[in-house]
């Protein structure tokens, strides 16, 4: 059953490793057959090493296991949250990348300082507010995605493909599970470079709004021109977006 889209999902987590983005079996990539209504995702607590195409684990969007003989990953749930409420992903990724995770961990939100953040996040990465602690005791890994969720009142998880959760780290997302590592990959990047950016400079204020919206909207707007492909791995702006953060 959907052999492309465990292929798909297994290549993709074996990116992980090979983008030094985790260690051991931490981490997890997800993809989603729309259609079908159902998920292939990384099984729980297994290496890299170890991870093959039928080792992938099928569950629909209710977390039932529809195939395959190993638990899913335990952040299954947060996957499927955010499936059901950003219809526009096809793939999710997690991992505890260090950069990243250390602004996660910091509670703070990635300041865009500059054009190379500009050209792939249209402004600050978001950080979620912090789990109760009832939500901790409860369905923690479900209410670790209603937190993505609720942080994202207002954003487009279009334009801004990645979330810090707070004292945790991060996830991203594309319309494919290999768009989703792409973005993890350029979410650590950029957040190495603002951890740099700020430790040179702790005062340094964001972009320009006129510069932030140049960088991204001439690859992902409505008039993209950057590349020789004007199909991006988003969906573009709508006019109704204007050019400028709400």
């Amino acid at each position: 059953m959907l052999e492309a889209l465990k292929n798909d999902v297994c290549n993709a987590n074996l990116e992980l490793p090979r983008r030094n983005l985790v260690i051991y079996s931490w981490g997890n990539v997800s993809g989603i057959d729309r259609e079908k209504g159902l998920v292939a995702i990384k099984p729980s607590g297994i290496d890299y090493d170890d991870l093959t195409a039928d080792k992938i684990v099928i569950v629909d969007l209710s977390g039932r296991r529809v195939e395959g003989d190993l638990n899913p990953s335990s952040d299954t749930p947060t996957h499927l949250e955010l499936y059901r409420r950003f219809g526009g992903i096809g793939g999710v990724c997690h991992t505890h990348s260090p950069h990243a995770t250390i602004w996660s961990q910091a509670c703070r939100d990635i300041p865009c300082f500059g054009t190379t953040h500009a050209d792939q996040f249209y402004g600050a990465i978001p950080v979620t507010a912090p789990l109760t602690e009832e939500e901790i005791a409860s369905e923690y890994e479900l209410n670790t995605g209603k937190a993505i969720v609720a942080r994202f009142g207002g954003l487009d998880p279009m334009q801004m493909p990645a979330v810090l959760v707070a004292n945790h780290g991060p996830f991203t997302w594309g319309k494919t599970a290999a768009a989703a590592v792409e973005s993890m990959v350029i979410l650590e990047q950029t957040a190495a470079l603002a951890l740099g950016t700020i430790t040179i400079d702790a005062a340094r204020p964001p972009i320009a709004q006129t510069l932030l919206d140049r960088h991204f909207l001439r690859k992902h707007g409505p008039g993209a021109y950057y590349g020789q492909n004007r199909e991006t791995l988003r969906e573009p702006l709508s006019p109704e977006h204007g050019t400028g953060l709400k």
